[in-house]
């Protein structure tokens, strides 16, 4: 499943590339109505490859409603693996058969992580690796889960897994829903590991990121911490009763 917003330059290619890299995988393109002619190279290119889907929405309604309405699409499916991956190829498909083989061996979710040994990031300007890095130290640590790298959007589930958490019920949007179904898989007691992936800036397009949505992460994975410190604040209380 991959959301697509202004991918012109890349969808075909990348069409192609997942194809060679899974040739048996239903691929799920959504596209939130890109004025470049994403959606239509994406059809033309379904034609011909086969096996592909293309989930036109009316317009750009942001990154975590893009998933939401995608997983909702695939958890219809008769689908035991669901892997979520960007377009603009700093997700490398040739990496695609490692997380679904993590998948295969038993994990819940499996996460291409940049920032476990073996991972790193490729063209990144020195500003936004340290973002990324503080980002991910700070969400880690205040929701005490153990993945290093709870922002990368390169991920495969067990597709009972995510339906177990209903990914439609979140609110985040950008990178913060990203972290929310990490927290909301670990909480559940699902098992997630992490892959070393190259993350590779892009080379056509631009970047989606932007100050809105590192702050609506960072505000967002604040108040889920003080959530659960509050909820184990109650029951501390209710067990010494």
């Amino acid at each position: 499943m991959v959301p697509t917003y202004q991918e012109a330059d890349n969808i075909v290619r990348f069409l192609e590339e997942v194809r060679h890299a899974l040739p048996e995988a239903h691929i799920l393109v959504v596209d939130d109505n890109s004025p470049d002619g994403t959606g239509k190279l994406a059809d033309e290119t379904a034609a011909e490859l086969g096996n592909i889907e293309v989930l036109h929405r009316t317009a750009k309604q942001g990154l975590g409603s893009a998933y939401r309405h995608g997983f909702s699409e695939a958890l219809k499916g008769d689908f035991e693996i669901i892997v979520s991956m960007d377009c603009d190829f700093s997700h490398d498909p040739k990496a695609l058969p490692a997380l679904v083989a993590r998948i295969e061996r038993g994990s819940d979710a499996v996460v291409g992580s940049r920032y476990i040994a073996g991972g790193g990031t490729v063209n990144w300007p020195v500003h936004r690796r340290l973002l990324s890095r503080w980002g991910n130290r700070y969400t880690s640590g205040v929701l005490r889960l153990h993945i290093h790298d709870c922002t990368s959007g390169f991920r495969a589930y067990r597709a009972s897994a995510l339906g177990a958490i209903d990914p439609t019920s979140t609110q985040a949007e950008g990178y913060a829903f990203l972290t929310e179904l990490v927290w909301r898989l670990i909480r559940g007691g699902y098992t997630v590991v992490e892959e070393p992936i190259t993350f590779i800036d892009r080379e056509f397009g631009t970047s989606k990121m932007s100050g809105r949505i590192v702050a609506e992460s960072m505000l967002l994975v604040t108040g889920w911490a003080a959530s659960d410190a509050l909820g184990k604040l109650r029951r501390r209380i209710s067990s010494s009763r």
